[in-house]
């Protein structure tokens, strides 16, 4: 099969309250009674979206998606300047999944997650490895420094003008680190200043997702509150190297031993280069590799669709 699943209607939602000012939307669809799998949205801060259920067949499987802390419908949101971000990390974003698998009752679950999701999913099953039935990670990322160097300097030499003038709308002395320039523009309380930050944000961003360069951005991009919000929590998890100690997931893929997974790649995606995905690869015994020759970052790139179709069919067989 090669398209999406057809639209469904969720089957339950709610807000989980997590005990330390957040509340996360959940929501299931498919067939209760199905293999669970949780789908992780990317970002940080996109927040999900009823295609992500799509990926599923939903008569095999029982689908739980969340939007992340500050993001989506979850509350409070991160496109008031005045939230404080300061308890959305990593290690929280992990306990959140495990409150949730608790709530809903859940004893094992398979994993989808794309670009961040990605490595949210590896820093969950590396904690919580009994607690994961399987895994498809597409567009990997692990958030090392050297990949968010990457992203926000060096595909600039293939966008050179539109680097600089992302580049330019940082501050000259600032120059230098451009995610910890424009985490402080996005935390200015000046309005204009901040909407400013998230529109450079995000038109520099829309060079690298795709294989074409003039494919339309997510319509969600438009949206003024949603671009501060997204820019204001990716550059709160880049500032921090997302709570992680430089190339720990790849160190630890041994404790993902055992656990079926699949990657899925383009190789010609820009903003997360294919030698991460290798390299992942390599260190995550009995893992697959699916390279995906004339796809980008996006999942509406060529041939990505079908590969993530067939790599959860295959996860919902018995």
């Amino acid at each position: 099969m090669s398209e999406l699943y057809p639209p469904i209607e969720r089957t339950d939602h709610g807000l989980l309250n997590t005990g330390d000012g957040h509340l996360i939307y959940w929501e299931t669809s498919g067939n209760p009674n199905g293999k669970p799998v949780v789908a992780l949205h990317g970002g940080p801060g996109s927040g999900s979206s009823p295609t992500m259920r799509r990926y599923f067949d939903p008569a095999r499987w029982r689908i739980v998606l969340f939007d992340q802390r500050n993001c989506g419908h979850s509350l409070p949101h991160a496109s008031d300047p005045a939230v404080d971000l300061s308890t959305n990390t990593t290690p929280h974003l992990i306990a959140d999944m495990e409150r949730l698998r608790a709530f809903l009752e859940i004893d094992r679950w398979a994993i989808l997650g794309r670009s961040w999701g990605s490595t949210l999913a590896l820093a969950y099953a590396q904690q919580h490895p009994d607690r994961v039935t399987g895994m498809v990670l597409v567009g990997v990322t692990t958030t090392r420094r050297s990949e968010i160097d990457w992203l926000y300097h060096g595909v600039g030499r293939y966008f050179p003008a539109e680097w600089e003038a992302f580049r330019d709308g940082a501050p000259p002395d600032q120059r230098g680190d451009l995610v910890a320039a424009y985490h402080r523009l996005l935390n200015n309380p000046d309005p204009g200043a901040h909407a400013q930050a998230a529109l450079d944000w995000h038109t520099w961003e829309a060079f690298s997702v795709s294989v074409n360069p003039g494919a339309p951005p997510n319509p969600l991009w438009q949206q003024p509150d949603y671009r501060l919000a997204r820019a204001r929590i990716i550059t709160h998890y880049f500032v921090h190297n997302a709570w992680l100690h430089d190339g720990i997931l790849l160190r630890n893929a041994h404790r993902l031993t055992g656990i079926p997974g699949v990657l899925i790649h383009g190789r010609l995606d820009l903003g997360s280069p294919l030698i991460t995905a290798w390299e992942l690869h390599r260190a995550w015994p009995g893992s697959d590799l699916i390279i995906v020759d004339e796809a980008g970052h996006s999942s509406g790139d060529p041939g990505m669709t079908e590969a993530l179709i067939a790599a959860t069919d295959r996860l919902a067989r018995p």
